[in-house]
């Protein structure tokens, strides 16, 4: 059974929202809202990922974040975050703030909007963050 969703997330995927915040918070940052589109954009990333075996932020046939995000009808995409293997959303959020260039997207004051994905399956599971301004 799937949990109740909050704002298009699953619950794994809501605590790295208030995570985010919270770091957003320390750094001097206003927060992030939770996005329903960016949510489904990183969800559907996620899987993808998964389903086709790769990580990266350009999918195997060549489509960026960006274009990805056009195709969902998304305007303002700012920036991705990806991870696999972090079973749960402190995890996650520990690797992306030891890693400089995952830090400042999630450090970006200028960002406003969030959606996590989280897709949970063998190999996994497989992580994205879609910022938007």
């Amino acid at each position: 059974m799937t949990p109740p969703s909050l704002d298009g997330h699953s619950a794994e995927e809501a605590a790295v929202v208030t995570l985010v915040n919270l770091e957003r918070a320390q750094a001097g940052c206003g927060p992030v809202r939770a996005d329903p589109p960016l949510a489904a954009l990183a969800g559907a990333f996620s899987k993808d990922m998964a389903t086709r075996d790769f990580f990266g932020h350009d999918d195997p046939d060549g489509n960026t974040p960006w274009d990805r995000a056009a195709k969902a009808g998304l305007a303002g995409l700012g920036g991705e975050n990806i991870a696999r293997g972090q079973g749960d959303a402190d995890a996650v959020m520990k690797a992306w703030m030891n890693s400089p260039g995952h830090k400042a997207n999630i450090l970006n004051c200028e960002f406003r909007t969030l959606g996590v994905g989280a897709h949970f399956a063998a190999g996994g599971p497989w992580w994205t963050q879609d910022f938007g301004f």
